[in-house]
């Protein structure tokens, strides 16, 4: 996709706003495009405009969780902590790998899908990680996470505001009082609200305070 193409290019306030809100459902935070990049290009965000440079992979962790991993094929703890090593050293061919290895055995864990989808996102893959948000979804309508993240791949990813403003909305409809989930919501959706407010349901409801689930 054509940087030209990205409609939050002039948008710093957005990027800050949700810098580090393209997350991991259980572990370490991952980063959203930078203003300017391409959507579909996972490029890190920082203050100072700068992409760190990836964490080291743990070796010792993977090779002892490899071990587990075989010596129990119907384990997917093993599997997950795999996937997360290699998604906190930004290896995210080899965490979805393993998080697509532990759903074929527990399908029914929200935070792993997510996990994928978010994986699915840094490989380049917007309607991939999408879809796999939609799994998600199926699990747990309330994944509090997973609406957060669907809405940043919609205006990262697809350039669709609308998409991203009703998952923010939801967002807040369903996170815990005070969650960082909720509040990065309401900060993406004033920043949408100030910078596109022709968006419709970019502005959040002052009386759509956020629930429990």
């Amino acid at each position: 996709m054509k940087s030209e193409s990205l409609v939050f290019a002039a948008t710093g306030t957005l990027v800050g706003f949700l810098g580090g809100w393209i997350i991991g459902s259980q572990h370490t935070i991952a980063r959203v495009p930078a203003a300017g990049m391409p959507a579909s290009v996972p490029a890190p965000a920082t203050s100072a405009g700068n992409a760190p440079s990836a964490p080291a992979l743990d070796t010792a962790k993977v090779q002892a969780a490899t071990g587990r991993a075989s010596a129990e094929p119907r384990n997917p703890a093993p599997r997950i902590e795999l996937g997360n090593l290699y998604f906190d050293a930004e290896q995210y061919q080899e965490a979805a790998r393993w998080y697509q290895e532990a759903l074929s055995i527990d399908p029914s864990n929200a935070d792993v899908s997510t996990d994928l989808g978010v994986s699915f996102y840094y490989l380049n893959e917007p309607d991939r990680a999408l879809a796999q948000f939609d799994k998600s979804l199926a699990i747990n309508p309330k994944h509090s996470k997973t609406l957060l993240n669907l809405g940043i791949v919609r205006a990262f990813g697809k350039q669709d505001l609308q998409g991203a403003a009703k998952a923010w909305q939801e967002v807040i409809a369903v996170a815990p009082p005070g969650s960082p989930e909720g509040q990065a919501a309401r900060r993406a959706l004033d920043a949408m609200r100030g910078a596109h407010p022709d968006v419709p349901g970019s502005g959040a409801s002052p009386s759509s305070g956020p629930g429990s689930d």
